[in-house]
This record gives structure tokens, C-alpha cells and sequence, in this order.
């Protein structure tokens, strides 16, 4: 799976039905009459869904516990996604992906907080896995050229995270140069938005908000980091990368 496939997860929402968050609902089976009332009929608003958590929540009992995955998962998570679906109707935006909504200039407050937080948790899920394996090849060599170092820049990501102050997430990003960065942004706020100090692809996001660690370190937000960049998975950070 690569980035441009990566949250296509736009779902129309028509008659009370929805699909999987990675499916574009594009066209539906109709008669020629409906075909020709849709023709003329307002789009239906953008509906986006939770993706599921495919390791479960006690998935990382080392490094995460499967209270905080839970609630983090079906609550906060489903909490984003919930308001994000309510603003975006609200503000009769319809028929984009997630990645064209954050980009969008002057995103109301309510799309940015709920859009962000909706799309950060899913790549956050989507990049950590159980037992981890080390990066290929090919992206050590890409890191090396970018950071000098595999240790450099993964010291340099845990220390974007520890030092965003109050509540935010730390980032690896890809510029239209094909160079990587690493960055952090405040509140649910990412680097696709325009009011990112520093634009780019995000291929890895780490959650930094007290409700990701809290239950397990307390205010010991360094060990989560240094913890959770041991179950990256490498693999799909480096199929995000064009």
C-alpha cells in the first residue's frame, strides 16, 4: 500500500449507507430514472468511518496497554471522526479525501481540530505493528542521506516529540523534493495544512497528546517515545514515500 492509497477513504454517504474507510464510494447500481434525478440532485455530504485496529488493542502490552489503546481507539479516535462527519456537513463540503480536505486554505476550526485528529490517528494506528523489524535497505540509505545517521534521526524524532510543548505530534514528512524531514505540530494541526510551519507528505506520526501514554508513564513522555519507535513499522513508513 502507498500514500496515494494510503486514507482514500472518502465514503459517500447515501441512503444511510456507508463502507470501509479505504473505499471511494464512486457509483452505485440504479435505474436509468435515479441516474437521471442524481444528475441534477446536490452531492451527498463526505462521511468518513473508523478504520479498525487490525492487532487489537493488547497488541503492545510492553509499550502500550490495552486500556489506553482502547480508549484511545473508540473514543478519542471515534469522537474526531464523529465531529469531523458533523462539521464537514455543516459546512457542505462534499466528494473529497481527507488529504484534499486538510489542504483546503482557511479550514474551519471545527474541520481543522476534528479533520487533523481524524487523520493523524489513522496513520498513527496504521504505522505500528507487533513484533517490528528493522528498516530495509533502502530507507536506511535514504535516512543516511537525510539525518547522517539511523541513531540521528531517530533521536532527532523522539526529541521533536518530547519538546512539543503541551499537547501535539512529532513527524517524519517527505518534501516535493523527495527529501525527508522530521517535525511537530501543535493540537490535532499537521503538516498537510497551510498553517503548518513546515509543509510536506506525513509517511510517520507519533501521538504526543497525554491520552496516548498517560495511564502507563505518567508524565514520562520520553520512555513512551523511545518505546514507540521500537514497533514502528518500517515497511509501510517507506511505501509512503513517492
Amino acid at each position: 500500500m502507498n500514500k496515494r492509497k494510503f486514507l482514500k477513504n472518502t465514503v459517500i454517504a447515501t441512503t444511510g449507507m456507508t463502507v470501509a474507510p479505504s473505499v471511494l464510494l464512486s457509483s452505485c447500481k440504479t435505474d436509468t430514472k435515479k441516474e437521471e434525478t442524481t444528475e441534477t440532485a446536490a452531492v451527498a455530504a463526505t462521511s468518513f468511518t473508523l478504520p479498525e485496529i487490525h492487532y487489537g488493542y493488547n497488541a503492545f502490552p510492553d509499550t502500550i496497554d490495552a486500556m489506553t489503546m482502547e480508549i484511545h481507539h473508540s473514543k478519542h479516535h471515534q469522537g474526531y471522526t464523529n465531529k469531523l462527519n458533523a462539521a464537514l456537513k455543516e459546512a457542505n463540503i462534499s466528494g473529497k479525501t481527507i488529504e484534499e480536505i486538510l489542504t483546503m486554505d482557511n479550514l474551519p476550526t471545527a474541520i481543522r481540530n476534528n479533520g487533523g485528529g481524524f487523520y493523524n490517528h489513522t496513520l498513527y494506528w496504521d504505522i505500528l505493528t507487533p513484533g517490528s523489524e528493522g528498516m530495509s535497505e533502502s530507507l536506511k540509505s535514504h535516512i543516511i542521506k537525510d539525518f547522517g545517521s539511523e541513531e540521528a534521526f531517530k533521536n532527532q524524532l523522539a526529541e521533536a516529540g518530547a519538546k512539543r510543548f503541551g499537547s501535539g505530534w512529532a513527524w517524519v514528512c517527505q518534501d516535493n523534493d523527495k527529501k525527508l524531514h522530521i517535525c511537530s505540530t501543535p493540537n490535532q494541526d499537521n503538516p498537510l495544512m497551510q498553517v503548518a510551519e513546515r509543509m510536506g507528505t506525513p509517511i510517520l506520526g507519533i501521538d504526543v497528546w497525554e491520552h496516548a501514554y498517560y495511564l502507563k508513564y505518567q508524565n514520562k513522555r520520553g520512555d513512551y517515545l523511545q518505546n514507540i519507535i521500537k514497533i514502528i513499522n518500517w515497511d509501510k513508513v517507506a511505501s509512503r514515500m513517492s
